[in-house]
């Protein structure tokens, strides 16, 4: 089978690249070895961000690193065994983290932000998957003084930005969302942002219109991947797909299939959890809640009330260790009446994620005709629609929507 260009990974980023793509006329192929957002696309917040102008950066005080070594941050975790491998990438991470930095990752990642919500909606619309959607932001609660003081800092950045950002009472709070309890000091609403009943369900509703374009989505093993004359093969249930491109929107898989080409990249992975509980009686929420302090966010979704945990340093295929759910889980409890348990086990998965804290979207170097977009971090969903679009254009070699240069391969 012979086509314009392979896309490897059918998860939001490389679903919403294959859209695009096609939507300009080129043959498709989205290959992953399960369905589409059946991986990390589908174990997230459902957050569609247009707020996120500040990064979840490395911790910088002494009391916050003492906090994360000595466990007493239920948003952090790590194994013992994955910090020596970890360290150089970390201390990349903590001077990404320093304060000027962070005021340049906010004037980068806006470029992109700005986008996030138009084009989700366009694809959306084009789909079909627009009654996944909801408006109404998103609510960050405040259990110390301190912490809603913190948050008042971003104010100015946000309001240079464009950014609604309202500090809200108690009372507004829970006239907003009665079903909470007034366990919190302070609350921030965040106006800007969309969020998704289901992240999951929208990606494999995007994948399902990439027929209709006429693309294919195709089961494969994408280490596969090899040389086929100036273009590229791989192997799927239907046999060998040859292009002249490939994409590599694989997430925390990519360098598996970077690496053998000599494509290495500082990628590691943010491990998360998440669970879905029934509410009791007739407690709702409208919205994502995060509780800042308690390093969780508990959101509406499909399957119930999803609790997602912060992040866990630990090798990508290490075994689970979901202490978070459980220590966030007592927390949430006082939070919001959350019923038992809906599934058996929790859902674990992997944040692929450079020090910078800014995805990889652009040409491989050195490898002719293959284009990566990895590394989105805590954002993947948000950004999957504005990166494809982004990847389109400089495959097409018009003028890209965002420049393209903070976001290169060859700035590592």
């Amino acid at each position: 089978m012979k086509t314009d260009t392979i896309v490897l990974g059918a998860g939001i980023v490389g679903t919403s690249i294959a859209l695009n793509l096609a939507e300009r006329g080129r043959s498709v192929v989205l290959v992953d070895r399960r369905g589409p957002g059946e991986e990390t696309s589908y174990g997230n917040a459902g957050l569609v961000e247009r707020a996120s102008i500040y990064p979840t950066a490395f911790p910088r005080s002494v009391k916050a690193l003492l906090d994360v070594a000595l466990r007493r941050n239920p948003g952090a975790n790590y194994h013992w065994n994955a910090l020596p491998g970890l360290i150089p990438w970390m201390f990349a991470y903590w001077r990404a983290s320093a304060p000027a930095r962070i005021l340049d990752y906010a004037r980068v990642m806006d470029s992109l932000l700005v986008h996030t919500v138009t084009e989700h909606q366009r694809l959306s619309a084009a789909s079909g998957a627009g009654h996944f959607f909801r408006e109404g932001g998103w609510l960050k609660l405040y259990r110390t003084e301190g912490g809603l003081a913190s948050e008042r800092a971003e104010f100015p950045l946000a309001r240079h930005y464009g950014l609604t950002a309202r500090e809200v009472s108690i009372h507004e709070a829970l006239e907003l969302e009665p079903s909470l309890r007034p366990v919190f000091t302070g609350a921030v609403l965040w106006s800007d942002p969309h969020s998704v009943s289901s992240p999951g369900g929208v990606t494999q509703t995007y994948a399902a219109h990439l027929p209709q374009l006429g693309g294919q989505v195709l089961r494969g093993d994408a280490r596969t991947l090899a040389r086929f004359g100036e273009g590229w093969s791989v192997k799927t249930e239907e046999g060998a797909v040859e292009a002249p491109n490939v994409v590599v929107a694989l997430g925390p898989w990519a360098m598996d299939v970077l690496r053998p080409f000599g494509v290495n990249l500082p990628l590691q992975v943010k491990r998360g959890y998440h669970m879905h509980y029934r509410p009791e009686g007739n407690a709702s929420l409208a919205r994502p809640i995060l509780d800042e302090e308690g390093g969780y966010v508990i959101t509406p979704m499909q399957g119930g009330i999803r609790l997602t945990t912060g992040v866990e340093f630990a090798g990508r295929d290490a075994p689970r260790s979901p202490v978070q759910l459980d220590q966030t889980e007592i927390l949430a409890r006082g939070l919001f009446p959350l019923g038992p348990r809906a599934e058996a086990e929790p859902w674990m998965g992997s944040r692929p994620a450079f020090p910078d804290m800014l995805p990889v979207i652009g040409a491989a170097p050195g490898q002719k005709g293959m284009w990566l977009a990895i590394g989105h971090q805590h954002l993947g969903f948000t950004l999957g629609p504005i990166t494809g679009r982004l990847l389109a254009d400089m495959m097409d070699g018009v003028t890209p929507v965002v420049d393209p240069a903070p976001f290169a391969a060859t700035r590592f």
